[in-house]
């Protein structure tokens, strides 16, 4: 048997949402390309702090399009992660978020709130944890902090098909590493590291989420905000907006 042919062994979730709930993300998904419209222009200065959107698994910044367009016209510069496709090495993608993060803050020259759907929220919060002093606040809607792999059983078989077209020579794509080798345990250990504690940090999380299980979104350095929705609904919904843009009222006062 080749090696790329052989079964990646993933542990089971014990998540597994019901019909309904997976019919529902389905719809949810669709609905986002319904909602994608021409880009408004980033506003002009307005002391409010500039954002960071980054992107879920398996999608890339144009999902993040809809909120984008609530926070410029909020009065909020948007920049997007630069993922075409969030779906590679995890501790590749930190490394290149940071830089990102870099840019963005010495371009707008002050501190920024980065809002991260699903993995995207993972991701920032490593990245927080290495670049505290270049964050203004984080927020994360339906990321699995707690255990990054808490996911629904045909997620996890979209991560097993990733990393078995990485070994067939797709190097760009997830690896075996950051499934269950030093890449995963490196990640595991830094979101289990204290969290800074000055930077505000929201988790959005649904009962209703029928991706990820909802319980691996609490995190314990977060304050924790229940909404109702889908996983792939929470980016485009109307309370979500609202919990966004209290987060970032609070920061145009201090």
């Amino acid at each position: 048997m080749r090696h790329e042919d052989q079964a990646v062994e993933l542990p089971a979730s014990p998540f597994e949402p019901d019909a309904r709930l997976r019919r529902r993300e389905r719809i949810a998904y669709l609905r986002i390309v319904k909602l994608l419209a021409p880009p408004v222009r980033q506003p002009r200065a307005t002391g409010r702090a500039p954002v960071l959107l980054v992107p879920g698994f398996l999608s890339g910044d144009w999902s993040m399009a809809p909120l984008g367009r609530f926070l410029r016209r909020r009065g909020n510069a948007t920049f997007g992660s630069g993922f075409r496709f969030n779906a590679g090495c995890t501790e590749e993608l930190v490394h290149r978020l940071e830089r990102r993060l870099d840019a963005v803050a010495t371009r707008t020259g002050r501190p920024v709130a980065i809002v991260g759907q699903s993995r995207g929220g993972t991701l920032a919060r490593l990245v927080v944890t290495r670049r505290p002093e270049l964050v203004a606040a984080l927020v994360t809607l339906g990321s699995p902090i707690v255990d990054p792999l808490a996911a629904a059983p045909d997620v996890l078989r979209q991560i097993e098909w990733l990393v078995r077209v990485n070994r067939a020579g797709r190097p760009w794509l997830l690896t075996e590493d950051c499934v269950r080798g030093e890449c995963a345990t490196w990640v595991r250990r830094t979101l289990a590291e204290p969290f800074p504690p000055q930077v505000p940090y929201t988790a959005v999380y649904s009962r209703s989420d029928g991706i990820v299980d909802w319980r691996a979104c609490l995190d314990p350095a977060a304050e924790h905000v229940e909404v109702h929705t889908s996983h792939n609904g929470m980016g485009s919904h109307r309370t979500t907006y609202r919990i966004i843009e209290n987060r970032l009222a609070a920061l145009d006062r201090s």
